[in-house]
């Protein structure tokens, strides 16, 4: 087997340990922890499942562990699926009619779920029913199936994108916030006690910072640190070597990389800061706009350095100190138009 790809077995294996496996292990969200549990409590006295469940925010804020954890809580079996891979009818029937009762479908982009797709799902989250076409034309007849009481669990980062029929189906709806930096500092605490990794409190302070107030990036950059000061005998993981690991990995201080630095410089030195159209930045960058829109945006909104107004995206102040560019406050101010 090629090392690339043991190495991503092993990162596979590694994010599935970090996972919580307990309400008590997970940080952060407690709002949202906290209205799930009533949610599942209810159901459990009533010994029925849970109302269908919409989570959704930014990638890697926990989605797919809260559904892990709801499935677990009420002794449930989750089957996963993403929108995309659901391509037809027939995949979403065979799916539903396998189906037990109690069980729960954890559907994962659900934004990228077909229409028609979707559209069947309507009764099955309703009624509990499967509406199956045979034939075609005026021979065409309707079989209707009735299906065991089980929970829907979505998730999506582009919440925007479903349709107001289906949103209206789920019974609780959830948006995931960034976390508090004190919250990824206990994440970052809590992996590297799993992970054997003796840092100092100076160095889950780098990461921290480094994180983008994201769990999924601490542990992924957390990981790399611990590679780095493991290669270079460095133990215990100073601020010094911290620092050093994400130098080479292309991550400042702030946690941006090098393609939220091109996104950045490609606005301001190509734009004269915007506005400037979602597409017109993919072309320019050479990256896919719902890579940007889903990965780099998010990040650069929360912490200042991109504006979004009715003619497209602008770089703020913020963004032009950063990288170290004289703010061109007249023009910037005369063609922002009105911010969303």
């Amino acid at each position: 087997m090629p090392p690339e790809q043991i190495l991503k077995k092993e990162d596979v294996s590694l994010d599935l340990a970090l996972r919580p496996g307990r309400w008590d292990d997970y940080i952060g969200q407690e709002k949202i922890k906290r209205n799930l549990r009533v949610l599942i409590e209810a159901a459990q006295k009533r010994k029925e499942p849970i109302e269908h469940v919409l989570l959704y925010g930014p990638a890697g804020l926990g989605k797919t562990t809260l559904a892990n954890l709801i499935a677990k809580e009420m002794g449930a079996s989750l089957k996963v699926t993403s929108g995309p891979a659901i391509e037809k009818v027939g995949d979403l029937a065979a799916i539903l009619t396998n189906m037990e009762e109690g069980d729960m479908l954890f559907i994962d982009e659900a934004h990228r779920l077909h229409k028609v797709v979707e559209e069947m799902l309507y009764p099955a989250m309703e009624n509990g029913t499967l509406d199956i076409i045979l034939g075609k034309g005026p021979s065409a007849r309707t079989l209707q199936l009735q299906l065991p009481r089980f929970t829907i669990i979505a998730a999506t980062t582009r919440a925007g994108l479903l349709s107001s029929p289906f949103r209206s189906r789920f019974g609780a709806t959830h948006r995931l916030e960034f976390y508090q930096k004190d919250e990824i500092k206990k994440i970052i605490a809590r992996s590297a006690a799993l992970l054997g990794a003796n840092l100092l409190d100076e160095a889950v302070e780098v990461i921290a910072n480094a994180s983008r107030f994201t769990p999924r990036v601490a542990n992924r950059v957390l990981k790399r640190v611990r590679d780095f000061a493991q290669v270079h005998d460095h133990e215990p993981v100073t601020r010094d070597v911290a620092q050093k690991a994400l130098a080479m990995l292309d991550i400042d201080s702030i946690g941006l990389e090098a393609t939220d630095l091109r996104i950045l410089e490609t606005i301001i030195t190509k734009y004269r800061g915007g506005p400037v159209g979602l597409k017109t930045i993919a072309a320019s960058t050479s990256e896919e706009v719902e890579t940007i829109e889903d990965i780099y945006e998010p990040y650069l909104l929360q912490i200042g350095f991109l504006a979004r107004s009715m003619k497209g995206r602008i770089a703020t102040k913020d963004a032009y100190a950063h990288l170290g560019i004289p703010f061109e406050a007249d023009h910037n101010q005369k063609n922002q138009g009105t911010l969303l």
